[in-house]
């Protein structure tokens, strides 16, 4: 039977989410990928584990996470019967509805049919009489926002969501939506936009947004597919994800317009005594409005490295100059 660590909270930071009572760990561990049926559980138990012995509290998911689709909530639902249980009231997990997960018209986007019934299997597959934050996953043009924020204000309702959040949106439709659950008093509290060195685009309006409506944030993708580490600073390994044809996210051509920037950010990391990775998540933390970054893990080791930006999450202006510099 597993047994947390006793001192698990006392090298972890907890960040307020917005004007919320919610604290979310400065680091959060994803599920988008290493949770699905083609890994093991084995080493799927030994990362969640680890999480949690170092402060970890909270776990993000989605409906269609695996793969297959939905082997990331059933597969984490059998952690939580089988060895985490005992801690349930000491862990925050979140799910989304929004991207396709099963076929007709309502397995996907944001009407009420889709997003109600999405949330009611995302429960039985996670084993769960609620989850604490259930995001819509993205905007929807084709849904009045209004239908999509009374679905989030009834999950709570009905009791099966503590708190709401959405993710993908631009500044415009959060500031709009934001306003419809101030009128229905839905604990919306969240955003869940990607960030990082490589995209900055959360600076471009949504900080300014979250700050105005009391909103936090927690950000993915902050090593930018693996781009902002150590894997491409010597060039393209032929194992990496850049080298596959199938990548829908980095390619050889991206990768290499980058290097010179990476190899120069990775100075600045050195100096700071910090891998490029650690200083990315340090990084991404120096906004007030980022109350967690998601990071993914495959194993252990890559986990326990991640955590070590905690060490070092303040940065001198002379340092904050330096890397505008390189990234423009």
């Amino acid at each position: 039977m597993y047994q947390a660590q006793e001192k698990r909270y006392d090298n972890m930071q907890y960040n307020r989410v917005g004007t919320s009572g919610l604290k979310l760990s400065a680091i959060s561990l994803g599920f988008w990928h290493n949770f699905g049926d083609v890994d093991k559980m084995t080493t799927q138990k030994e990362v969640v584990f680890t999480a949690f012995d170092h402060g970890i509290t909270h776990f993000d998911l989605a409906n269609n996470y695996g793969p297959p689709a939905g082997s990331a909530e059933t597969n984490f639902g059998r952690i939580l019967k089988d060895d985490l249980h005992h801690y349930r009231d000491e862990i925050i997990v979140s799910s989304k509805a929004g991207y396709y997960m099963w076929p007709g018209p309502y397995g996907e986007w944001g009407s009420k049919k889709s997003i109600v019934a999405s949330c009611n299997q995302s429960l039985k597959r996670l084993g769960l009489d609620y989850v604490d934050i259930f995001y819509h996953h993205r905007p929807d043009s084709n849904t009045p926002l209004e239908e999509t924020a009374q679905a989030l204000d009834l999950l709570v309702r009905q009791g099966k969501a503590l708190y709401v959040g959405v993710s993908n949106y631009s500044p415009e439709q959060t500031a709009a939506i934001s306003k419809l659950f101030k009128a229905l008093h839905t604990p919306f509290i969240i955003h869940q936009p990607p960030y990082n060195m490589f995209n900055r685009r959360v600076e471009e309006g949504l900080t300014d947004v979250l700050a105005a409506e009391g909103l936090g944030a927690i950000v993915f993708s902050p090593l930018a597919q693996g781009l902002l580490t150590n894997r491409y600073l010597n060039g393209i390994p032929a194992d990496s994800r850049a080298h596959r044809a199938d990548s829908p996210f980095l390619s050889e051509e991206r990768v290499a317009a980058t290097l010179s920037k990476v190899r120069q950010l990775n100075e600045v990391a050195e100096n700071r005594g910090q891998t490029l990775a650690e200083m990315a998540l340090a990084w991404n933390l120096r906004l007030p409005e980022i109350a967690s970054v998601l990071i993914g893990a495959s194993r252990v080791s890559q986990l326990l490295d991640n955590l070590k930006a905690l060490d070092n999450l303040d940065f001198t202006p002379k340092e904050l100059v330096r890397i505008d510099e390189i990234l423009k």
